[in-house]
């Protein structure tokens, strides 16, 4: 059933929880009707849409593993199905096994597989199924959630890092293969103050680790998920000129403090 509101529609797929959540809260505050696609976590994207109806717009939520392009067909189709458009799409779920970089045994073709199959693979399946929609657009968006790990090598693993280089390169190139009907850009977060991190620490040494990073940062902070989700709604909504771009959010981390 189409729903027609006159507003655009934004997908954002990891929604349920962190950078996804945060983006979901910004598009909507723009005025954009949203699909909250999840994986996993149904309870946290049903709360994102509820969040998201309050400030006037409609959301629904849509189980989906990226990894597979049957699902990423069908997020799509649903949101078109539900709303009658799609204007952008926001490619931030996203996996990662922690392995010390100095371990080279700490990662097999497993962790790689299973890394590569969401991040790289499934951002370019969602995107496929988005494009012929996104055509239709005044002028369609599309926004992948990279990291700074991308041109470090540094971060959970070097799998995920190298993972994040594959999206950067993949956007480069649709950038230039999508023009100029649909702009393709990424932002690429440093260490950002989520429950991501918490996966490979504890709760005492996680406080260190955030202690540390601010005081070795230019700016004395590091980026909350709003701070990315305001780049996000930015590149997708009031950039109309930028593609091809890979924005680095990180207080000042890359200059090497």
């Amino acid at each position: 059933m189409i729903e027609e509101t006159g507003r655009k529609c934004v997908v954002v797929t990891g929604g349920g929880s962190g950078i996804g959540a945060a983006a979901a809260f910004a598009f909507a505050a723009a005025g954009y009707d949203i699909v909250v696609n999840y994986s996993r976590n149904r309870e946290g994207a049903e709360a994102v849409a509820d969040r998201c109806r309050i400030r006037g717009v409609d959301a629904i939520c849509i189980r989906g593993d990226i990894a597979d392009d049957a699902d990423c067909r069908s997020i799509a189709e649903a949101a078109v199905k539900h709303f009658g458009r799609l204007d952008a799409l926001v490619n931030n779920a996203g996996v990662t096994r922690y392995a010390e970089a100095t371990d080279l045994e700490a990662s097999n073709a497993e962790d790689f597989d299973h890394i590569f199959d969401v991040n790289v693979v499934g951002t370019y399946q969602m995107i496929r199924a988005a494009v012929p929609h996104l055509k239709q657009a005044e002028l369609g968006s599309i926004v992948n959630v990279s990291s700074d790990s991308a041109f470090s090598g540094s971060g959970s693993s070097l799998a995920y890092a190298a993972s994040k280089g594959a999206i950067n390169t993949m956007t480069m190139g649709l950038a230039r293969t999508l023009a100029p009907r649909i702009r393709v850009n990424s932002v690429c977060p440093g260490f950002v103050d989520t429950t991501w991190a918490l996966s490979w620490h504890d709760e005492a040494s996680y406080g260190d680790f955030k202690a540390n990073l601010i005081d070795a940062s230019p700016l004395k902070s590091i980026p909350d998920a709003a701070d990315i989700a305001d780049a996000i709604l930015w590149l997708s909504d009031r950039a109309s000129k930028v593609t091809g771009q890979c924005i680095v959010i990180d207080s000042g981390m890359h200059l090497g403090a």
